[in-house]
């Protein structure tokens, strides 16, 4: 029976702190029970036990998908699982080494894990376990130096540890080695939260509004509908500029037109900038040369389109479908655009130089650090969560836009049709998010202003060097095994 129950507690505690009640705490210890029911089993049902665990998890943490398709979700959770098996086949090999090497062995492997996972067929780097601590500030700070790898690393650490001194298997000498990691990791945490920041310029700012107006996903293509939508971002945009903001940010696909296309929309939109004397960045679908793009669209102060990017990394079964060719059936998994990536990382100048990430692509890092390495003082975050009905989702995609911050130590502006809308400082706190009077956050209409601090310039380590952290973890994995086989022969 505890070949069931435990992989279920485990599952359950670690979904948990990827909900919105902010349960990260479950997350230190979400392993243990996993850790447990695997003791004494042979490598297949290691095998199946953790990949039992992984559909649990999956299941609670991605419930959500289901509103978009069922089936899609059902292979997704298959797929995301085996991850989890895998997992528990290093755990199975892990009793062949020692306690101390397993001590890092094990959170090594998993960081692995979930980079390959990230990167595979397109990737799929949703709900990484260090991005359960998005709210955990001292923690998150080495994310400058790591990536958000180094908090997956500090999570399963902790609960390795604590697994292996619950089973008298761990030395004092080595939990205070592990302890030694964990306050090395809080205490720089600290200093970079209580210390005057040295990675923005206080000479320079700018008051950014972004603008949350929650149009029904059922109504955002209904040509009924084109008024009431536009009538509802100009309302919100017109009371968001009686504060003079400098640029003010419209979600993805939020004007309800083909941009190339459905010339009467766009004129609208232009108009409206130069009427308000404002600059402004909507989200759109292009229509050039017969390929349709997800774009973002910056109008100047006279309304005039100054320069348009166009989405890098497209979501698979959702903006287009991988192998199509080769597996026509799959054009029936999920409800599929016919979306072309974009070619370049387009960098806005006006009114200051700044980076646009389209709904997902915040959750890959590489994104992010190549527009700052470009110059972006600054970046914006234009997506719609509105396909998944009230839930976790919104939390869990915005926790990614956090660690983006944290990375590149920069201002993250954030506009959501609905999902979380608002602003991210440099040191991952949340600023200023769209709510209404009950203090809700999705699902309602309204705007935020908010002064930020443009870049100084000063690039961090995980910026210059990127995911340097992955090799070392590679390293140690693969020299803890070769050093096993050694002594087994």
């Amino acid at each position: 029976m505890s070949v069931v129950i435990l992989p279920i507690l485990g599952a359950v505690l670690l979904s948990l702190s990827f909900s919105s009640f902010n349960l990260w705490l479950f997350a230190w210890c979400g392993f243990i029970p996993l850790f447990i029911a695997l003791e004494n089993k042979s490598l297949r049902q290691t095998f199946v036990i953790a990949f039992f665990c992984g559909v649990v998890f999956w299941s609670l943490t991605v419930y959500w998908l289901i509103h978009v398709t069922l089936l899609g979700q059902i292979i997704l959770v298959l797929y995301l699982s085996i991850y989890f098996g895998l997992f528990g086949c290093v755990i199975y090999f892990s009793r062949f080494i020692s306690v101390n090497r397993c001590l890092f062995f094990l959170p090594a492997s998993w960081v692995l894990l979930e980079y390959l996972r990230s990167y595979l067929f397109t990737g799929f780097p949703w709900a990484i376990i260090g991005f359960s601590q998005y709210k955990n500030l001292p923690i998150i700070q080495i994310a400058d130096i790591t990536g958000a790898w180094g908090v997956c690393f500090l999570l399963v650490l902790v609960n390795v540890a604590l697994y292996l001194f619950l089973r008298r298997h761990l030395k004092i000498k080595i939990l205070c080695a592990c302890s030694l990691v964990l306050f090395l990791s809080l205490g720089y945490g600290a200093l970079r939260l209580n210390y005057k920041p040295d990675w923005c310029n206080n000479k320079e700012q700018l008051k950014i509004s972004v603008v949350q107006g929650n149009i029904s996903q059922d109504l955002k293509w209904d040509k009924q509908a084109v008024s009431f939508i536009q009538n509802r971002y100009k309302e919100l945009t017109v009371a968001a500029a009686v504060e003079k903001p400098e640029l003010i940010i419209w979600p993805e696909a939020s004007v309800p037109g083909l941009w190339g296309q459905d010339e009467a929309e766009f004129t609208q939109v232009f108009s409206l900038a130069g009427q308000l004397d404002t600059n402004l960045l909507v989200g759109a679908v292009s229509y050039l040369n017969q390929n349709y793009f997800n774009s973002a669209l910056f109008i100047n102060q006279q309304g005039s389109l100054v320069a348009t990017y166009s989405k890098l990394h497209l979501v698979p079964f959702g903006e287009y479908i991988p192998l199509k060719n080769i597996f026509p059936f799959l054009e029936t998994i999920a409800p599929i655009g016919d979306i072309q990536p974009g070619r370049e990382y387009t960098l806005f100048r006006q009114p200051a130089n700044f980076g646009v990430l389209i709904c997902f692509e915040d959750l890959f890092p590489e994104l992010s650090r190549e527009f700052v390495k470009r110059g972006a003082k600054f970046l914006v975050n234009i997506t719609n969560d509105a396909w998944y009905k009230e839930g976790s989702a919104p939390y869990q995609h915005f926790a990614a836009s956090v660690f983006r911050s944290v990375e590149n130590r920069v201002y993250l502006a954030r506009s959501a049709n609905t999902g979380i809308s608002g602003f991210i400082d440099p040191a991952g706190r949340i600023l200023g998010v769209v709510q209404n009077a009950q203090g809700k956050e999705i699902f309602v209409q309204g705007y935020s202003n908010m002064i930020i601090y443009l870049a100084a310039g000063k690039r961090t380590i995980y910026n210059r060097y990127g995911d340097f952290f992955i090799v070392f973890c590679l390293l140690l994995v693969v020299g803890v095994i070769i050093s096993t086989l050694s002594n087994i022969k």
